[in-house]
């Protein structure tokens, strides 16, 4: 007997609590309808915003109460109400967010009270039947469980009201899209100066400098053959270096070791060249067609920038580097067993380039790093393979 009514009156708190949300509608139905009154008005045209935010605030109540009574997330979607006055009047009224939410404050002006009368109507003889039906006769409780059974009622009703609309998702959708859009821009134009930075300040100042010294040995080539032989040495010195850093620029773009073996290889070379202990682990990625190339070029740059991150601040001589293929997606994780501590944020100058060509393949990037470590850096990249 004791744990069903210990069950029974913990569905009445979470009825009394909804039929607290029912008067709380009562109350901001009458205020909305003053304030779509008042907003025909100049004066009280800022009134509507904030009655709709006053909504919103009413209705994720009732999300985290219906979370936590079913468990399950119940996530909320709504168009930002930002901007200069006639936006945020056009937002409150296109919202489809705002009229999910009025429809749930109308049933819930209903449903709320009426449930939470029914419990209370219901104690009495729950209590009567089931102390004899339970204590006499010890048989399971009979109309207590119903009372549960009421607020599971109130819950269902909430979540399916509540749930996001799907316009809703269609414009966070288009709101991600357009920030993703933005970043690989913005990467874009990053890497275009840094291309055009690398070769003004290296291939084209030893290709300068080439020119100058194949003139000046031209000009001593009859009077001064020893000169003109030195300085043609200097410029085959100065042609290699202009072509080393034509390679860098060159790799920088697309690494050619992609093209020559393929994304498992060039990370077996990237392990290689590290300074660090790298277990690397390709996990299928081998095995039938390769990912397209923007996919293993995102891939390679990825683990190069954990890599690096690794031995430059981990404190940690060892890694690994895991690949895994499967249907719709390319799974790169990189760990190391060094310090940790490192932002989850992402917010220096490689991580912040790394998410950006990321995200700009519709990818996401993940850090986890809790001080003492380990740090591991996941990369999902969605493949067609």
């Amino acid at each position: 007997m004791r744990e069903p009514v210990r069950r029974a009156g913990r569905a009445s708190v979470q009825l009394l609590v909804g039929a607290g949300v029912s008067v709380a509608c009562y109350l901001l139905l009458g205020m909305l309808m003053v304030t779509t009154v008042l907003s025909l008005t100049v004066i009280g045209a800022g009134l509507l915003p904030e009655g709709v935010l006053t909504l919103r605030r009413l209705a994720g109540f009732q999300r985290r109460r219906t979370s936590e009574w079913t468990g399950e997330p119940l996530p909320e979607a709504y168009l930002p109400l930002a901007g200069s006055l006639t936006a945020r009047l056009r937002t409150a009224a296109s919202d489809p967010g705002t009229a999910r939410d009025l429809l749930w404050m109308a049933a819930d002006l209903v449903y709320g009270m009426a449930l939470m009368s029914a419990a209370l109507l219901l104690w009495v003889p729950a209590l009567l039947v089931d102390a004899v039906w339970c204590g006499a006769a010890r048989n399971d409780a009979v109309l207590l469980p119903v009372i549960g059974r009421l607020a599971d009622l109130e819950a269902s009703w909430s979540h399916l009201l509540l749930q996001p609309s799907p316009d809703a998702g269609t414009a966070d959708r288009i709101e991600q899209l357009t920030v993703t859009r933005a970043g690989a821009v913005a990467a874009h134009g990053a890497e275009l100066r840094r291309i055009e930075r690398d070769l003004h300040d290296g291939a084209q100042a030893h290709l300068v400098a080439l020119s100058m010294r194949l003139g000046l040995a031209r000009r001593a080539y009859d009077s001064d053959p020893a000169t003109a032989r030195r300085l043609l040495e200097e410029a085959q010195d100065q042609a290699e270096t202009a072509l080393t850093e034509l390679r860098h620029v060159v790799r920088g773009i697309h690494p050619p070791i992609l093209t020559d073996r393929g994304l498992a290889g060039a990370v077996r070379a990237l392990a290689a060249g590290s300074g660090l202990a790298v277990d690397v682990e390709t996990g299928g990625v081998e095995d039938g067609p390769r990912a397209p190339a923007a996919v293993e070029a995102a891939a390679y740059f990825a683990v190069a920038e954990a890599l690096t991150n690794a031995a430059k601040h981990s404190g940690s001589d060892q890694a690994r580097v895991e690949l895994v293929r499967s249907p719709g997606m390319l799974r790169i994780s990189v760990r190391d067993e060094g310090r940790g501590g490192a932002l989850a944020s992402g917010d220096g100058s490689g991580l912040l380039g790394l998410r950006r060509r990321v995200a700009a393949l519709d990818g996401t990037v993940g850090i986890t790093s809790p001080v003492g470590g380990p740090t591991v850096i996941t990369v999902e990249l969605p493949c067609a393979w």
